[in-house]
Formats: structure tokens, sequence, C-alpha cells
């Protein structure tokens, strides 16, 4: 082949490697949606919007993605301090709602039930969203709302039921791992390494996904959300058997103000614990978070390389295949 051809024949192969390596996520794994009844429940001055599935499907055409995971806000209603009437009536109500939604566009969204955990009626809710037509393909947790606390015996025992209940229903496990930020709670290694030994044997069965990179988000600017997720890298880049269908969201961490040497450890991270394990989201469309299409832009300013940015647009979660 000639020089000249072979030249031209390089550049287009170039092209097409750095226009797929630019490709947008196949799915956004970590969406919330917002009922009437929970901007009730948050009051006005929360300035929350109403989304539905619609909306959210409008946002992810505009990032280009296919695919999206709905995570129900039903955990809020179980706050712990918060008086309800007909608290279980009320976190049924927003687990069918979000149910509901997902099931608008079942060849796009995946819908997650919801609960407190330490609640008496968790387990029976777990079990009825498993039950549910639209069945639940995966549970919510959120340690920090719900005022988990690692350090606590009698929470972590509550845990091990509730992800084995998950596990018997091959229900994927969503958990915001990150305790409390308001209250202080304790949180960093000790907690992580916790939650590694006490509480993922509970449902070896099924993919659990940290969230948030093990933070809460926006942005990273969390010492020990860093601390506790460096444990939980450790241990997937050892191969820790318990471990193996353990996965992490990176959804709200990066925002457009990363600054360089926290991209550094967010990539000397994804690689510790492997790109197979990374997954794309984005969280909650509200306030100043970034939607999808920017919220990708944003990740794309990390020092990775451009095989790794398609690795991990190209995650899908086995729960959504």
């Amino acid at each position: 082949m000639p020089a000249l051809a072979r030249s031209l024949v390089l550049t287009a192969c170039l092209f097409a490697a750095g226009a797929a390596g630019a490709q947008t996520p196949v799915g956004d794994y970590h969406q919330h949606i917002f009922s009437a009844e929970d901007l009730e429940l948050a009051g006005p001055a929360s300035g929350l919007q109403a989304l539905d599935a619609q909306g959210v499907i409008a946002l992810l055409d505009a990032a280009g993605i296919r695919k999206g995971t709905l995570l129900s806000l039903a955990y809020m209603y179980g706050k712990p301090g918060r008086q309800l009437e007909d608290e279980p009536g009320q976190v049924r109500r927003e687990n069918d709602w979000t149910l509901a939604q997902a099931a608008r566009y079942p060849d796009r969204l995946l819908a997650f039930c919801s609960v407190n955990p330490l609640k008496d009626y968790a387990i029976a809710e777990i079990e009825r969203c498993a039950a549910r037509p639209n069945n639940a393909r995966g549970l919510k947790l959120h340690f920090g709302n719900s005022d988990i606390q690692l350090d606590d015996p009698a929470h972590v025992a509550r845990l091990r039921e509730v992800f084995a209940a998950a596990n018997r229903r091959r229900m994927a496990i969503v958990v915001h791992l990150r305790a409390s930020i308001g209250k202080g709670r304790p949180y960093g290694a000790r907690q992580a390494r916790i939650f590694i030994e006490q509480v993922l044997p509970a449902a070896p069965g099924v993919t659990v996904q940290v969230a948030h990179f093990a933070g809460s988000g926006p942005g990273y600017e969390d010492p020990p959300a860093r601390e506790a997720m460096g444990v939980l890298a450790a241990a997937a880049a050892q191969r820790d058997p318990r471990t193996r269908n353990l996965y992490f969201d990176v959804a709200s961490i990066v925002d457009r103000d990363i600054g360089p040497e926290l991209a550094r450890l967010v990539a000397d991270t994804i690689r510790q614990v492997g790109t197979d394990r990374v997954l794309y989201g984005t969280d909650a469309a509200q306030g100043d978070n970034l939607r999808p299409r920017e919220s990708w832009a944003a990740f794309r300013r990390l020092p990775l390389s451009e095989d790794e940015f398609a690795r991990i647009a190209n995650n899908v979660p086995p729960y959504f295949k």
C-alpha cells in the first residue's frame, strides 16, 4: 500500500477511535424522580420541581443516553424524627408511583423501590415491591437519610436482614453509604470495613452499587467519603470475594469546578477498582445539580484515556441485562 494511502487509513482509524471514545454513556444508572407528594413533603423552601419519567427521558435524549435507573425517594418518608400519618402507606404509594413511571418506558427505564431499613415494615415492603406486576428490579437504601450507623451492632444486624431479603428476591441494591453529615455520624475506613465484612456477605448473589463513590455529592470535597472509598477500592482491587458483585457509581461527584488534584484522585480510584466496575450516573435533575449531558461533559475532564472513557460509557450493570 502506498505511503499516502497508509497515512489516510491510519488517520481514519484514529478518528474513528476518538469518536468511539467520546461517545455518550449507554445508561444513567442513578436518577431520582419527584412526585407531587415529594414536593409537599420537602416544602416550598426546598426549591424542588416535579419530575416524572417523561422529564427524565427528555434529559436522557438530550444527552444521547438510552437507559436509566429510577431510584425511589420513599426512604425520605421514613426519615427518623419525621411524623407522618400512615407512614407505611405513604412509602407504598411513593414506591408504586416510581414503578409506574418506569413502566411507561419499559424498554428504557428500570425502577428501584426504597425503604428506611430500620423500620419494622421494611422487609414486608421489599417483598411487596418484588411481587408487584411491574416488579422492582432493585432496592435503594440511603444510610444518611435513615441515620444508619455501621458502628451500631443492632443496625448492622438489621441491615443483614434487609440485604438478605433483597438477595432472596434477586433485587439489586443501590446504597448511599455515606453516614449522616448533618448529625456528624462517624464515617470512614472503619465503617467501610464493617460494610465489607458484615453487611455485603448477606447479599452474595446480587449486584450492590455504592452510590457517589461512597460520598454524597455534588462534588467530592469529603475526606471521610474518600477514606471509605479507599478501603472499598482496595478490597475490589485485591479481588476480595465479598466484593465480587460490587459496583460504584460516580453520580454527581465530578462537577465543572473540579480541581486537577481531585480529578487525579478520582481517576486513580477508577483505575484501582477497574473501569468495568464504574457506572455513570447523575443523581437528581434539581437545582444546581448537573443534568445528564452537562454531567458527562464534566466527567470527561478527568485525566482518563479515551479507551477508559469508552469502557465506562459502555458499562451496563447486571440488573439491566
